[in-house]
């Protein structure tokens, strides 16, 4: 993609705007970053930590394949901290948090992508019985939540994106006056980033005393390109983007080239979607924006960019005036000047500030993203108010390590009645949250949005007990797929009546999803609400929890797994009864079913049926896009919550905020209902230990799983023994430990236990934290490669149990 392959450009075609170097301990300076800042003061990084999760992980050749190795990642990240406390270097990692529907067709196809790589591997296993190229990485499942537990256990500061990744990356980075971004993406290298250093360059040395990394100089990519920065919010919108994408700039890209070019002959095929390449594309439309005029005449621009469209030119140049003014508020100069910095020289709008500044009232507040500011920012001047004031979680007191639930002081503001879930009736809000969401349309609405006094579900539902497929059926009919969409887009001939006219790929419309009308959510209470809000901005929380609270849809990743084998279900259905327990939790199931029942007996009729035993006349339902064997990511899937029947669980404000013995109670109980091991024997510690029961809470649940066996005696025994090996806490004989042939399967079961434990992870945040983050991690209970040498000896080598134990008998006690 044009857009896209901006950031590729730059490495490849861009010599001399690549500059190596490094931070040597002690000393805090990184290229031309650290002369803008005042001695003594720590070199301050932002790292979008999407673009870096395989450095932060460690680099490609840890086993990342098996599942992971924690512990060697834990090892590194303690490095990487010890490195930048000693070299005065002070990194703030911000990850990925937000739905982004928006970007929703990116996601799809690269869960597409990775669903092929995921089959590439498996055969590549099976034949050779190595680790795969690091060029087929994918991430081990879980990663960027072990991650971020690992920064937060190391003191890094980390925060968490909720809407649009990238700007709020890009405002953060501004507002905090950071002095440089660390990241690897093209959006980046379009914005006005004073420094900007590569993410898949950020290396620790051996010695662990300096950290190396590249600094792209945007000037020198101006130059060569000929362009000036301020028209890169044009050049931006036409080389395609999330919001117009490279295949409505089809035909504008091949115009531009013209019919002598030498890949013209490309473009000469009936019918076919074919795309210049990337570089040719870039350097046509730097060309093309140069030439421009009048920059600020969009209207004529756009005109003359879609003069040859044959279809939805008014959605296209819709879509280009969304796409420029994006890329402008990303391009605004930084907001502060230096005079509010007293005895300090005047600097222009353009140049980087320090990290202690004066901020003007409510600045923070001015772009749709507001986060917390540091205490030292909003110290300087003491006279502002609207800071304070308009922070909706300024009355929560920093704490300096990661405390449950409800030990954090709620920030309920009560004059505040405003929250992405507020609802002013009972059980029919006007406009739902769960459909609040943006996506990439361009019609102003959201697809599954519901308005009016009486949602649109329920007037197309006349029965209460339509079933979920008839629902999906008749949305289904309501939202048509692309290619019935594009027909119906493609103009017809005045004497064509009897058909359409076969339309060609180059004006057809681009999104390859299609999204589901749902019924509108539940209210939540807005203090929960507040909460979840602030966690999830501070990368406290489960990233799922926030989104399924306000919009009622997630996205599950690609995992390993084999496609044609059909002894292992795909995880994504393995785990959904877990999901669908907590999306009960989250919307407090149980106690609006003990409302209904009671309601109900006092009426002197019968209670409804299960289908009917919620506040509303429809069930709570969550859409879920995934990508598996038999499932496109193209579509949602519809989830429905669940109630647990065997005891009623409080509501969520109860079971997040309440601070007695039985809240507590009630918190540990509701996961291991989640992960259907809600016995007594699981709250003894003789019987299972706190830091392994996520470990037997995820095998437990395996083994019950209903009609496929997945776990076998020695399957079982390697995840057991492999836990209490002391060698799972020394990582560096673990790199030594060789593994002559990779077990196929073994790889599946990893990945497979690793979604149990990221659903577990997610049920342990729904549920109030009732088990310690330090516990929850993996490296507590888990190492890839370890594992696979456990599973070998127990199924080839046929090893015994005391054999797999290396011959010693595990007391628990000494742990």
């Amino acid at each position: 993609m044009g857009g896209h392959g901006f950031q590729d450009y730059i490495e490849k075609r861009c010599p001399g705007a690549v500059v190596p170097g490094s931070c040597e301990a002690g000393r805090g300076s990184l290229f031309g970053g650290g002369r803008q800042r005042p001695p003594q003061t720590p070199l301050r990084l932002l790292i979008d930590a999407e673009k870096c999760l395989h450095r932060l992980y460690g680099g490609f050749y840890t086993d990342w394949v098996s599942g992971g190795q924690w512990n060697h990642m834990l090892g590194y990240l303690a490095a990487l901290a010890k490195a930048c406390y000693a070299g005065n270097i002070e990194l703030f990692v911000f990850f990925n948090g937000a739905l982004d529907k928006a970007r929703l067709h990116e996601w799809v196809k690269r869960q597409s992508n990775e669903r092929q790589t995921g089959q590439q591997i498996i055969s590549h296993v099976q034949n050779k019985g190595t680790p795969p190229p690091k060029v087929w990485f994918l991430p081990p499942v879980c990663m960027a939540h072990c991650i971020r537990l690992a920064l937060v256990r190391f003191h890094i500061k980390v925060a968490q994106s909720i809407e649009d990744h990238h700007q709020e990356v890009i405002s953060f980075c501004r507002e905090n006056g950071f002095h440089g971004l660390v990241a690897y993406d093209s959006d980046y290298a379009l914005c006005n980033i004073p420094y900007y250093f590569s993410a898949h360059a950020l290396k620790l040395s051996r010695n662990g005393k300096s950290i190396t990394t590249s600094q792209y100089l945007m000037h020198e990519v101006a130059k060569q390109l000929d362009l000036n920065p301020n028209r890169f919010p044009i050049f931006a919108a036409l080389l395609g983007n999330h919001i117009l994408p490279d295949e409505d700039l089809a035909a504008f890209h091949w115009s531009l080239l013209g019919p002598d070019h030498p890949l013209a002959s490309l473009k000469v095929r009936a019918h076919q979607l074919v795309l210049p390449p990337c570089d040719v594309v870039i350097k046509a439309v730097a060309d093309y924006v140069r030439n421009i005029k009048d920059t600020n005449d969009l209207d004529t621009i756009s005109n003359d960019v879609f003069q040859h469209s044959q279809s939805r030119t008014d959605d296209k140049v819709s879509r280009f005036k969304r796409a420029v003014a994006y890329y402008r508020a990303t391009n605004k100069p930084l907001p502060y000047q230096a005079a509010h910095h007293p005895g300090r020289p005047n600097r222009g709008p353009g140049m980087m500030q320090g990290p202690h500044m004066s901020i003007p009232g409510g600045a923070p507040n001015k772009g749709p993203y507001p986060y917390s500011l540091p205490e030292s920012a909003i110290a300087v001047n003491p006279t502002n108010k609207n800071v304070s004031e308009q922070n909706n979680y300024s009355n929560i007191p920093h704490e300096g390590k990661h405390t449950p639930l409800y030990e954090r002081s709620s920030p309920i503001n009560p004059a505040q009645s405003g929250s992405p879930n507020h609802v002013d009736s009972a059980y029919f809000p006007q406009s739902s949250a769960s459909s609040s969401s943006d996506n990439d349309d361009g019609n102003g609405g959201a697809t599954n949005h519901i308005s009016g006094t009486k949602p649109e579900w329920d007037k197309k539902s006349k029965s209460p007990g339509k079933s979920k497929k008839d629902a999906a059926d008749q949305a289904k009919t309501e939202n048509p797929s692309p290619a019935s969409s594009g027909s119906k887009a493609t103009d017809k001939k005045p004497g064509n009546q009897g058909g359409l006219q076969i339309p060609c790929l180059l004006s057809m419309p681009t999104r390859n999803h299609m999204d589901i009308t749902t019924p509108p959510l539940p209210p939540v209470a807005p203090e929960v609400l507040r909460v979840a809000e602030h966690r999830h901005k501070k990368g406290l929380m489960y990233p799922y929890i926030f989104h399924i609270l306000t919009k009622g849809e997630i996205k599950i990743p690609v995992t390993i797994e084999d496609e044609v084998n059909k002894d292992l279900p795909p995880a994504a259905i393995l785990y959904r009864p877990v999901r669908q327990y907590v999306y009960g939790v989250l919307f407090s199931l149980a106690e609006s079913r003990k409302k209904t029942e009671r309601l109900a007996f006092r009426k002197n009729r019968m209670p409804p049926e299960p289908f009917c035993m919620y506040p509303v006349d429809y069930p709570v339902i969550i859409k879920e896009w995934a990508a598996y064997k038999g499932k496109s990511p193209q579509t949602p899937e519809l989830v429905e919550a669940l109630a647990f029947r065997e005891w009623t669980c409080p509501n969520l404000k109860k079971l997040w905020l309440g601070k007695a013995v039985e809240d507590k109670n009630r918190r540990m109980r509701a996961f291991l209902a989640c992960m259907r091991s809600d016995t007594p024997a699981m709250l003894n510690p003789a019987n299972v230990p706190t830091h392994l029961m996520v470990l037997c809470c995820v095998l437990r649940y395996m083994v019950q799983w209903p009609g496929i066996r997945i776990l076998r005696r020695q399957e079982l025994d390697a995840f057991l023994t492999q836990a209490l090996s002391p060698k799972l806490y020394e990582p560096d004989q673990l790199q030594e430990l060789k593994i002559d042939n990779l077990d196929p399967r073994g790889i599946q079961l990893s990945a497979l236990f690793m979604s149990g434990v990221d659903m577990a992870l997610l049920a342990n945040d729904a549920c109030g934290q009732p088990i310690p983050w330090e516990h929850c991690c993996p490296w507590m209970y888990f190492d890839g490669k370890l594992f696979q040498s456990k599973l070998i000896k127990a199924t080839r080598e046929k090893a015994s149990l005391i054999d797999l134990c290396d011959g010693q008998v595990c007391d628990q006690s000494s742990r």
